[in-house]
């Protein structure tokens, strides 16, 4: 084959493989190099990141990019702070802490992915604990590092509890579960679905529990959202907003083909129970992504006064006595226009 041919071989080849993605060809050496962590291990939310990888929607955006399973929605902060990652699904509360902490090594969130927080508190319908407030003089277990089990306080004073009169036990994060089951601490926090299916896994369905979660206490907090490293904002604004419009249509995606995104994560785990999956992703979908503020406004943005009340519960529960900004937590210069960020309802 001549050199002529050959070059006219490979052109046509790229060009046919921008036709099958359904996207503009970018060219390999345009792409930019992207590491970017879940906040935890591969289940079922992480379906709509994977499926876009899959899809080639990243690619389509100029980005290669890598993904990594993450070891906590706080410890996700960290990663980037860090350097050894460009961007993260963090917990926007964690990194509001951190960046109290951390003054030089402050981030900023550029788009929420769990509009209502999956954060709740759990016990077993066969114990003495009515209602919230029944809690005091109780035990409550979850890891250091677990986001509702820091919020907590914003949570007790909604609910009028006496946080002092409550103590708590650690523990990693595949004791918790069952350190409830068997009765070693009174009730549990965690995220709704996950510690739910964990549950349900060792036999305790749903009317057997009780279950109070923040979303529904009165609480304003957002949840999970992506943060990227100011490096990544700097330097490369074009391609976050690329990112962002790719994470946009991987979760669209799902929500019409949920199997075709569970295939996805089974793709990176083979060992994964597919159906608990599914079901672990429709609860994420249901509760936390399809509100009423997103199905009006879009995914990934907020609502300002909402977001400076969330900020005050945030700034309670970690004792910040400067409260920072809403725009020192949250910027929307990345985000694609709004009809790019709509999501189909069903």
């Amino acid at each position: 084959m001549t050199q002529t041919v050959r070059a006219l071989a490979l052109g046509i080849a790229v060009a046919l493989g921008g036709i099958a993605t359904g996207g503009t060809p970018v060219h390999a050496q345009d792409q930019l190099s992207v590491k970017f962590t879940l906040d935890w291990k591969f289940e079922g939310p992480a379906a709509p990141f994977l499926l876009a990888n899959q899809r080639g929607y990243f690619e389509q955006e100029g980005l290669d990019v890598t993904i990594d399973s993450g070891n906590g929605s706080a410890g996700a902060v960290t990663r980037v702070a860090s350097g050894a990652y460009d961007i993260a699904m963090a917990d926007l509360n964690s990194m509001v802490e951190f960046n109290a902490q951390n003054p030089d090594k402050a981030m900023t969130a550029m788009f929420i992915v769990y509009n209502a927080p999956p954060f709740a508190i759990f016990t077993l319908d066969s114990s003495d604990i009515e209602t919230a407030q029944d809690l005091e003089g109780k035990t409550l277990g979850a890891p250091v590092f677990d986001a509702p089990r820091k919020l907590f306080p914003a949570f007790a004073r909604e609910m009028g509890i006496d946080r002092s009169k409550v103590s708590w036990q650690s523990m990693d994060p595949p004791l918790r579960e069952p350190m409830l089951v068997r009765g070693d601490v009174d009730a549990i926090s965690g995220f709704y679905f996950t510690s739910l299916l964990n549950l349900r896994a060792l036999g305790v369905g749903r009317d057997d529990l009780k279950i109070w979660q923040y979303s529904d206490a009165g609480l304003d907090l957002y949840g999970n959202g992506l943060i990227a490293s100011p490096e990544m904002m700097r330097n490369h604004p074009d391609k976050l907003t690329g990112f962002l419009r790719a994470v946009v249509r991987g979760w669209a995606a799902v929500i019409k083909n949920p199997d075709a995104g569970i295939a996805a994560v089974k793709q990176r785990d083979p060992l994964i129970d597919a159906a608990l999956e599914k079901d672990r992703l429709m609860m994420a979908i249901d509760n936390n992504v399809l509100t009423p503020e997103v199905a009006r406004n879009g995914m990934g943005g907020i609502n300002r006064e909402r977001m400076a009340r969330a900020i005050d519960q945030v700034a309670l529960s970690f004792g910040i006595e400067d409260e920072p900004s809403v725009d020192a937590v949250f910027t929307s210069r990345f985000l694609p226009a709004k009809e790019e960020r709509m999501l189909p309802t069903n």
